[in-house]
């Protein structure tokens, strides 16, 4: 129970890497408020296993991609958890097509999604923060592929490779309030959006030719989750924490 006592907020909470998150953070002792679009049959799932837990969940619907959007995702948490220690920042849009066929419309959404929307929640919760003056963590969702230069994947690659380096610069300017800014690079995980994607048969292929023999699951994310966002990494700001299980070591160098 690394967090007993802790509140946090979980945007994109609703299926996939950011309801792996929530759970184990709930499963460490945190109060957590989940984000999703809107209510849906996979975010009532989140808020029952996060309440059979013994843990206080509420969902906080809105678009995290627009700032009114994150206004009023926090304005709905606070009014549940009364302020927020810990945010993991899980905003994310990604459509592949190749770089001279992309729509530029395409491209910008991506990057307003993936990048914009991380900038406009972490800074309002930073603010709060700040003014609690007790310190805080906070984490972004990025992907392996901030650092793989992956084909029809331009603006994905390129808004998570953003937002790392955001991370840092966050980091550095919140050193003197105590509040740890890291960053968590998922590999090529288990999610709904990944079956819908590639197909089921194409996963279960490829998964037994990666380097664990498996894709990663939502769980592995979360427990480097609740890592970063525990006092066992008091000492851990501006870094990118890699969980891949080798899939960046393997690829062509």
């Amino acid at each position: 129970m690394k967090l007993l006592g802790k509140r946090a907020l979980v945007t994109g909470a609703g299926r996939g890497i950011g309801q792996g998150i929530a759970l184990e953070l709930a499963r460490a002792g945190a109060d957590v408020v989940i984000n999703d679009l809107a209510e849906s049959e996979s975010s009532r799932s989140t808020l029952e296993q996060i309440r059979a837990l013994g843990r206080i969940t509420e969902l906080a619907a809105g678009d995290v991609f627009l700032r009114p959007g994150c206004e009023q995702v926090l304005e709905q948490a606070l009014a549940v958890l009364g302020q927020i220690d810990i945010l993991v920042s899980n905003p994310a849009y990604s459509r592949r097509a190749a770089f001279l066929e992309l729509d530029p419309a395409l491209f910008e959404k991506t990057v307003q999604a993936t990048l914009c929307g991380g900038f406009h929640m972490s800074q309002l919760v930073a603010r709060r923060m700040v003014a609690q003056e007790s310190g805080g963590k906070i984490v972004f969702v990025s992907s392996v592929q901030s650092r793989i230069p992956s084909p029809r994947s331009v603006a994905y690659n390129a808004a998570k490779a953003g937002l790392n380096h955001m991370a840092t610069t966050i980091a550095n300017e919140l050193l003197p309030h105590r509040i740890n800014v890291n960053v968590i690079e998922p590999g090529w995980i288990d999610t709904p959006g990944e079956h819908e994607t590639f197909g089921s048969a194409t996963i279960a292929e490829q998964a037994s030719q990666l380097p664990w023999g498996r894709l990663g699951t939502p769980a592995d994310i979360g427990h480097a989750a609740v890592f970063l966002c525990s006092d066992d990494a008091d000492y851990v700001t501006g870094t990118s924490l890699l969980v891949d299980g080798g899939f960046q070591l393997r690829r062509p160098q």
